[in-house]
């Protein structure tokens, strides 16, 4: 397993994804600041404190990395398929159920890292504007949320990922099929039931950016099972799948 981790991180730096979700990290981060500085009636909502660190959290949810998310582990499960070059594996022979995993423990971390490098951003424009308001309490409490959004984020587009090698689609399907998911959590958090099921707002709640009762927390981190739970069943299903049309070849 380890040996095949270290295969994944490296293909990962032969292609451009990496960079892409940084380039989408700076983006969030900046457009946020831009419209903290919009002055509405008079007021320039980046003058209060902890707020531009809250923003951004929520927009980069609603609107980005839970797509960029989706994007990179689709990447990663369908790139062997795509490139023609799977067939090369199986020669070898590869176990394929240890090779997705391997994929999507990958995507996992780096769904950490990527709410971890935006964190680290968002807390250095958050200091340069209000240095005097950051305390040691607020700076963990935040760091708690967002290494949380990151691995809500995951479980949340687990299915998204597993879903785009059925469709036989590229996996920029993804991006798309994602960025719909994620923006429609806009609507399911108007309605207090809807946004503990539905896996993008439920992300919220198992982080403590909501408010929520123990029942309600409880229903939250249910949805998120219930997105993991889904996933492996499809990617096990592509596995045996696979593992099907070898046998057919053979026959042939």
């Amino acid at each position: 397993m380890r040996i095949l981790l270290w295969a994944e991180c490296q293909k990962l730096r032969r292609s451009n994804i990496l960079m892409l979700n940084a380039f989408a990290i700076v983006f969030i981060a900046v457009i946020v600041l831009i419209g903290g500085k919009t002055t509405v009636d008079g007021v320039d909502f980046s003058e209060s404190s902890g707020w531009y660190m809250a923003t951004t959290l929520t927009w980069s949810t609603m609107f980005v990395l839970p797509a960029m998310t989706a994007l990179m582990g689709s990447y990663m499960i369908c790139r062997e398929e795509q490139d023609d070059t799977i067939k090369y594996l199986r020669l070898i022979p590869i176990n394929e159920a240890k090779l997705t995993a391997a994929k999507m423990i990958v995507t996992f971390v780096l769904s950490v890292l990527i709410y971890l490098l935006l964190f680290i951003i968002t807390l250095i424009i958050e200091a340069a504007l209000h240095f005097s308001a950051l305390y040691m309490e607020i700076v963990l409490d935040c760091l708690k949320m967002y290494l949380i959004q990151g691995a809500g984020v995951f479980f949340a587009v687990s299915p998204i990922i597993a879903i785009v090698p059925y469709i036989k689609k590229s996996y920029w399907a993804a991006l798309l099929l994602a960025e719909i998911y994620s923006f429609s959590a806009l609507f399911m958090s108007m309605s207090n039931p809807l946004k503990n099921f539905y896996p993008i707002t439920a992300v919220f709640g198992v982080s403590g950016y909501y408010e929520t009762s123990i029942q309600e927390l409880i229903y939250c981190i249910i949805s998120l099972s219930l997105c993991g739970c889904l996933a492996v069943v499809l990617l096990t299903g592509l596995n045996h799948s696979q593992k099907g049309k070898i046998h057919e070849e053979k026959i042939i």
